[in-house]
């Protein structure tokens, strides 16, 4: 059974099992993220299975023009998720990847049915917690105001800048602040750092002032590689400028839920 959906995406009810796909900087980075992710899952009675073989989404090599080695990449991710259940991943970037390119890249291959078959079941985690969970818990801390970051390709290629919002928003005691250059890329782009660091940097520091004019000490992001690029480049600003103390913190949006629904730190 499928619930209504946004657009051309259709829900299904909640299910008694689903796949975490964590991704690269989670895995690497903060697992803590992804383990607040599972808590969030299963506390509203779903079987969370974490694949141990899962790795990249090939996204880096695809958008570099490496077709070849990301299908290789791709090809171990595929089988890793057999039964028909959901595949929650904790980042836009990925998901699109593999909801929307994953088809491209398979298209000439005879997986491509399968292919197809797993990016219907791909669901960013934000998008699965507001459609699918119907997420509802009471904010258990002190007020605060934030400001949230949403990548471009969960905004432009997933759409989930609004469950974003909408999972923060329910949070009577959190206020979000708006920036000014809100649909703005944090300049990160995988790839496009590394390639172009100069105007990486530069498009960092664009973002960084505008999440700083909301007066917001923090922000909140459902995708590490903005949250590191943002909070990276916010502290070295802070650095040359000689402030010791950071004048921005981050925290990925299910550690950010999970403490404040929970009660407790992550």
């Amino acid at each position: 059974m499928c619930q209504e959906g946004r657009g051309d995406r259709a829900y299904p009810v909640k299910p008694g099992c689903v796949y975490l796909y964590a991704t690269c900087l989670v895995d690497q980075f903060v697992p803590e993220a992804g383990m607040d992710a599972l808590r969030l899952l299963q506390r509203d009675g779903v079987k969370v299975l974490f694949p141990d073989g899962q790795t990249c989404c090939g996204q880096p090599a695809y958008t570099s023009g490496y077709p070849e080695q990301a299908r290789a990449v791709a090809r171990r991710q595929i089988d890793l998720f057999p039964e028909p259940w959901p595949v929650v991943v904790l980042s836009g970037s990925c998901a699109a990847m593999m909801r929307h390119h994953y088809p491209k890249l398979f298209a000439e291959d005879p997986m491509l049915p399968k292919v197809r078959a797993l990016a219907e079941r791909i669901f960013e985690l934000t998008e699965f917690l507001v459609h699918v969970m119907r997420f509802s818990h009471p904010d258990a801390e002190e007020k605060c105001s934030i400001a949230l970051h949403t990548s471009c390709h969960a905004r432009r290629e997933m759409g989930v800048h609004e469950t974003n919002l909408a999972l923060l928003r329910g949070l009577t005691n959190v206020t979000v602040l708006q920036q000014d250059r809100i649909e703005e890329c944090c300049g990160f782009g995988g790839i496009f750092s590394i390639r172009y660091p100069a105007i990486s940097a530069a498009i960092a520091a664009d973002k960084v002032e505008s999440l700083r004019q909301t007066g917001s000490k923090k922000v909140v992001s459902a995708d590490c590689g903005c949250l590191f690029n943002i909070i990276g480049r916010s502290g070295k600003l802070d650095q040359l400028a000689g402030n010791p103390t950071p004048s921005l913190t981050g925290e990925h949006i299910a550690n950010f839920l999970w403490r404040r629904t929970a009660g407790t730190p992550s």
